[in-house]
Parts: structure tokens; sequence; C-alpha cells
């Protein structure tokens, strides 16, 4: 199987992370899966994706203290693998784990997706628990010394047989389940482990091993970032996203610093290969958190932003919102066509320049040579952009006039053949597609 066909252009879906954290459940996935169908799905939306502690029995309940509890009480099977908590998801208690909401989700035309922590549990490897159609156990496959430092569910996996043989029976379940989507996290940035060696490299290579031998077309996202540039070669290789970023919430200087980000990994974004700008954190979200439910804290101007960048970048797309509760103004940010059409495997996205004040994007057709270019004010206050006719096109232009349309308010602007003159609301964007 070639993994690059599993995904051509930049995945779409819903994350249940920024607003349910560790606590979302069977009937929330459900309605949240329902809403996509009927209102998302036909712009592109595909992914309904269940993060991280599907397994914990007592996931949230002791918030002040603990995001991830020590040594919870997870939900473990007799190989070592974990499957879903039956309280939170009734239809698992029947033994077959995500299958019965896999096939729900499937039924509603859309895709399914489990996030997943690198290795493998450290309950299994103290039990000594076999690994399935194997005369290996899972203290055999556990690395002791690579352990996550935020989350201690798992120890690292050793790239060894007995290893492989472990990402083999875990993919194998999850491909039995009807999984289509994994986002694997704690293998993507290993700045935490600057003194001891990183499994996550080999992990990586094994889950994609583990992949091809399921014989099902599963996307691999890596998590989190920040992402190694140096290692490019391999995200592209064995994944098929990839975080460039911590974890990315509704804070203008995270927003801002992902310009430079965007600058970096540009040349890499191609077809089954995208450089993961994270979730979109949009709408209600905050709902799992010892914080509570709340509204995103961007303005306006800053979401127009970040939805822009995403595209012209031609980032995978992941709705971070509770979409039960959609508001117009954030569905109207997600469904508008012009602006998704960017993410076409024709497009190919180009930062023209940036300083603090200001940055320029370009986002070319390949195939039919449109061009939508994407002016952005960096400053903090109201600031008057220019675009250089020649700049845009790289040769001096064959025409006296330009026509630009604004891709979010739909005004028409005219320029000559050297310069537009556009003034930027602070924070914010103008985005045009040239004639």
């Amino acid at each position: 199987m070639n993994k690059n066909k599993f995904a051509v252009t930049p995945p779409m879906g819903w994350n249940s992370y920024d607003y349910y954290d560790t606590t979302v459940n069977e009937e929330q996935v459900k309605k949240n899966a329902e809403y996509m169908s009927a209102h998302l799905k036909e712009f592109g939306y595909e992914y309904i994706v269940v993060d991280i502690e599907w397994y914990s029995n007592d996931a949230g309940t002791k918030r002040k203290e603990f995001q991830y509890i020590p040594f919870g009480d997870d939900v473990i099977d007799e190989f070592g693998r974990f499957q879903p908590s039956p309280g939170r998801f009734p239809s698992s208690a029947d033994g077959s784990g995500f299958t019965h909401l896999a096939s729900y989700v499937h039924e509603l035309g859309l895709k399914f997706g489990i996030h997943i922590m690198r290795g493998i549990p450290r309950a299994a490897a103290e039990k000594h628990l076999p690994v399935k159609g194997t005369f290996f156990t899972a203290d055999m496959v556990a690395d002791p010394s690579s352990i996550c430092g935020w989350n201690p569910d798992m120890y690292g996996v050793r790239n060894t047989e007995a290893g492989q043989s472990y990402y083999d029976s875990l993919i194998e379940m999850y491909a039995s389940w009807g999984v289509d989507f994994i986002k694997c996290d704690d293998i993507c940035d290993s700045f935490m482990y600057r003194n001891d060696s990183f499994s996550g490299w080999h992990e990586t290579e094994m889950l994609y091993k583990a992949i091809q031998k399921s014989n099902r077309e599963i996307v691999l996202s890596l998590s989190p970032g920040p992402a190694h540039i140096d290692r490019a070669w391999q995200y592209c290789k064995y994944a098929n996203m990839w975080r460039i970023t911590d974890d990315f919430w509704d804070n203008w200087d995270l927003l801002k610093n992902m310009f430079w980000r965007c600058e970096l990994w540009q040349d890499h974004v191609k077809e089954g290969c995208f450089p993961d700008c994270d979730m979109l954190p949009l709408g209600k979200v905050g709902k799992g958190f010892e914080t509570g439910e709340r509204d995103c804290l961007f303005t306006r101007e800053e979401q127009k932003t970040m939805m822009t960048l995403w595209c012209m970048f031609r980032s995978p797309l992941m709705i971070g919102a509770e979409l039960t509760k959609m508001d117009d103004f954030t569905l109207s940010l997600l469904t508008n066509k012009e602006l998704l059409a960017l993410l076409s495997e024709d497009c190919r996205g180009e930062q023209l320049r940036r300083s603090e004040e200001e940055a320029v994007w370009k986002n070319t057709n390949t195939k039919t040579g449109k061009i939508t270019v994407a002016l952005f004010n960096l400053s903090d206050t109201d600031r008057e952009i220019c675009l250089n006719m020649e700049e845009l096109s790289g040769r001096e232009p064959d025409k006296d006039s330009f026509e630009f349309t604004d891709l979010w308010s739909g005004e028409v602007l005219h320029s000559g053949k050297e310069v537009l003159a556009v003034v930027v609301p602070a924070h914010g964007t103008k985005v045009f597609s040239v004639r």
C-alpha cells in the first residue's frame, strides 16, 4: 500500500480534545458525528477522532490534581492492549472495542479515528502479559527507560522482533474495529528526551510497518510538536501528518508564532505528507478542563487569520469545538468553499515575505494557474499592506490591471500593474483570488 494515497489532501474532521479533554463518551461522539454528517461533510470534513484516555474508567475524576491520573483505572485486554471504557462507551461492553461506534460513524458517511500513546501499557509489562500470536511477553517489548514526561501510562517499545510483534497485534486490532485514523502521541517531539535515546524514531517506523501489514488504509498522525525539521524525511516516509507545534490554543502569540513555523515547513507539504498546525480552537471549547466551557478567545479577525493561514499553507483542518453548539459565524469560517479549495492536491502554498508587522502568502493552483494571495497584519494596529504585482507573479506583469476578490467579504478591488495597497485590521487578514 502507498501510504501517500491514504490522504491525498490534508485530512479534515473533528477531534474531541479541545472540548472534552480526557472525558468524551460514546453519546457525545455520536452527536458530533451526526452534526458533521449533516452540516460539514459536504465541505470535505470526514474524520471523527476520539482523543486521549478513552480506555480510562476514571479519566477526569481528579481534575484539580491530575490531567492524566497516574496508574489510573484503565481497561486492558489479555494481550496488553487498551480497550474502551465500557462505562463511557457502552457498545464496547461485549468485547468488540470500538467496532460498533466505528460502524455508526461509517454509516453516516464519515471515517473513524482514535488517539493512542506511543508504547505499551506499563501495567501490561508489569503483569508479563502475552503478545497475541507470539511467544513474547509485554516485559520483553517494554523499554522502561522511555516514559512520557506528562502521561505515565506507557513504556516505550523496543526496536526488536518482540516490539514489532506488539505493534502488529495492536494495529491488527484497530483495523478489525474499523479505525481509519490514528493520532499517536508522545512520538513527534523528542526535546523532552534530551538526555536519553528517543524511541519515537523507531516506533514511528514500526507503526508504519504494522499499518502496512494490516492491509487497511489508516492515516497516521504524529503528536505533539514541534516536529524536527531535520527529520522531515522520516515523517514524510512513514506518516501522513505531524505536529509542527506543541498544543495550539486561542492565544495571539501562538498564532503569530505559527507564521515562522509554516515558513519553515512550507516545502514539505505534498500528497500524503502534511505538516500539521494543530486543531482549530473555535466555537465552544474547554468543558473537560478545570476551567470549564468557554468561547474561543480569538477575536473574529484573529479567527479569520488562523483559518486563512491553515488553508494557504495546506494544514490538516481538525475542529476542536463542540459541534452541536456551533454558532453561525464559526460555521461560516469552516465552510468557506473558496478558501477550502486551497487544500486541493493541485494547490501549492508559499510565503512571499514576513516581518514582525506583516506576512504575505501566495497559493497557486498548478493545474488552472489560479492565484490566491493573503495579506496578514501581525501588528497590534490597523496597517496598510502593499503588494507589488511583480512580486505576486514572479515576473513583470503582462497586463495593465488586476482584479482582487476578497474571499471573506466578497469585496472586489482593482489595481494597476504595479502596487495594490490595502488596509488590513490588527491581527487580521485580507485574502484575495486574483484575476
